[in-house]
């Protein structure tokens, strides 16, 4: 099974813009991946822009050939997943998958829970410290 995120950067107007990630969603994955590897403005938007993704972090292609590490998107299979735009952080977080991710200029990556049958639905969540994945 797959635990879905998204990830997304705050623009200056307040909307995000992000792209879903299928793999490893979780703050202990996917959040110190993404404080590791994509830890500036410049280097997050260019995850982004890349659209929808297996996995932000791997080396294994969609066969299971090995491919140099970085983000396996689904246009590299033919797909057209393009980022998407939400107006705000809150339409944002109701994203449908089990955790949010944003990157903003004052506070760099926060997480989101966003499983509306969790307890802890739509509070913030720690991203354990520590590189992964160097």
């Amino acid at each position: 099974m797959a635990t879905r995120s998204r990830i997304g950067i705050e623009l200056s107007d307040g909307s995000v813009l992000s792209a879903y990630h299928h793999w490893d969603g979780y703050p202990s994955w996917l959040g110190r991946i993404l404080k590791t590897h994509y830890n500036t403005k410049e280097k997050v938007a260019e995850l982004i822009d890349g659209g929808d993704m297996s996995s932000a972090w791997t080396n294994a292609g969609f066969n299971n050939e090995t491919v140099a590490q970085g983000p396996l998107y689904y246009s590299q299979r033919g797909e057209d997943c393009p980022p998407r735009l939400d107006k705000n952080i809150g339409e944002y977080l109701q994203n449908n998958e089990e955790y949010g991710y944003i990157f903003t200029e004052s506070e760099g990556w926060l997480c989101y829970d966003t499983c509306d049958w969790h307890e802890t639905y739509l509070e913030s969540q720690e991203i354990p410290s520590g590189a992964l994945a160097v």
